[in-house]
């Protein structure tokens, strides 16, 4: 998710002022600044900066498993602009940062048989999904678990991690974030996802609540934080501006298909695709500041896998105001484009600075990175910087 964002800087045009670690350069955040009343459809927001942000995608997650202390510790040390968690909750209504609801790929929960019974099959925005359930356990219990890496066989080297974190709640990951900020002398921002609201709010629980109410305690709910609130779904993000009074910025993300839950649940017939038009843009320019895209929608891919051309995504959204952050960027050679793999072992890293650089090129706010360091240098070299 990203664009060249309105990062934390000094200047009037921007909400936020950062510094990134690596090289003194000024970096720029995702955050346009707006002005109005939250819900209006009437803010005005101001340029973006030419200086895409760098995000730490889970944090450093291609170095350490993701969603971990030592990952964000790692991505900020890397020089990182924001650190992302995502946001499931517990039977106990607690914010915990996890990739799913599901928790048996990112955690050793199969191997504590006294949660052997907790095994289930639910359905999870109309997939039949069979595993352990982060709603069906307290934090206490939750916190007996112990992260391991998503991807063991591409990240191999990450599983030496494997056991040593718990699972941070959304509390810990904000104070982490203070702390780190202090420690670099920069503001560090944080850009959390709330995944599968409409599951949970059909399981009695209410993630925009909890967010809102660690939102007001950690001082975060003001037009100039370096805080954005993502989601693949619509309706939570206009209810945290018209019920909650959030303050602070929005990204809705985009899939490369399908539709959000949310819409498809309630017989809205809206996809992706349509929200990404033109006009669909200018309408969700109502509510949110800036859209994630899978990022096969801002370049596309030609039939072969390889690079292709800027799909014009990036001056549409700029036109309605937007800032555009996509996802997500990472230097092993199975994710990136044909040719730029190096080598055939799909583990191995390819040419994943030069894929940065296209993107910059191609105008985007930031990028989502599972590796923050490489996506710092690709900036250096879009800024023509040694």
């Amino acid at each position: 998710m990203t664009r060249t964002l309105p990062v934390i800087a000094t200047t009037a045009a921007l909400l936020l002022t950062c510094t990134v670690a690596a090289g003194s350069a000024a970096s720029a955040a995702p955050a346009p600044a707006r002005t109005g009343n939250p819900g209006s459809g009437q803010y005005v927001r101001k340029a973006p900066t030419a200086h895409p942000l760098v995000i730490a995608h889970r944090g450093a997650s291609g170095y350490r498993p993701e969603h971990t202390t030592a990952a964000y510790e790692l991505a900020v040390a890397m020089g990182a602009d924001y650190i992302e968690p995502d946001l499931v909750m517990t039977r106990d209504g607690v914010l915990v940062d996890r990739h799913e609801p599901e928790i048996s790929g990112t955690t050793d929960v199969a191997d504590h048989p006294e949660f052997a019974d907790r095994k289930t099959t639910k359905v999870l925005d109309g997939v039949a999904t069979t595993g352990w359930f982060t709603e069906d356990f307290t934090l206490a219990e939750l916190k007996t678990l112990r992260a391991k890496e998503r991807l063991p066989q591409i990240r191999q080297e990450n599983t030496l991690y494997d056991g040593r974190y718990t699972v941070p709640t959304f509390a810990e990951v904000l104070a982490l974030r203070e702390k780190l900020s202090r420690e670099y002398g920069r503001p560090v921002g944080i850009i959390p996802e709330i995944k599968h609201s409409t599951y949970f709010h059909a399981r009695g629980l209410d993630p925009e609540a909890a967010l809102m109410k660690l939102v007001r305690q950690y001082s975060l709910n003001r037009a100039d934080a370096p805080l954005w609130v993502q989601s693949f779904e619509l309706t939570n993000l206009v209810a945290l501006r018209d019920k909650f009074g959030y303050r602070a910025h929005e990204v809705f993300l985009a899939s490369g298909s399908g539709a959000p839950y949310d819409l498809q649940s309630s017989g809205d017939p809206r996809t992706y695709a349509d929200l990404l038009t033109p006009k669909g843009l200018r309408g969700l320019a109502r509510t949110v500041d800036g859209i994630g895209p899978d990022k096969d929608l801002v370049v596309a891919r030609r039939a072969n896998g390889s690079l292709g051309a800027p799909t014009g995504l990036v001056a549409a959204a700029h036109a309605a105001g937007l800032v555009v952050t996509p996802y997500t960027f990472r230097a092993e050679n199975t994710f990136l484009p044909t040719d730029y793999r190096v080598g055939s072992n799909p583990a191995d890293f390819g040419r994943a600075v030069d894929e940065d650089v296209a993107f910059m090129r191609a105008g985007v706010d930031g990028l989502f990175c599972d590796q923050p360091d490489i996506c710092v240098t690709a900036r250096k070299e879009f800024l023509g910087r040694d």
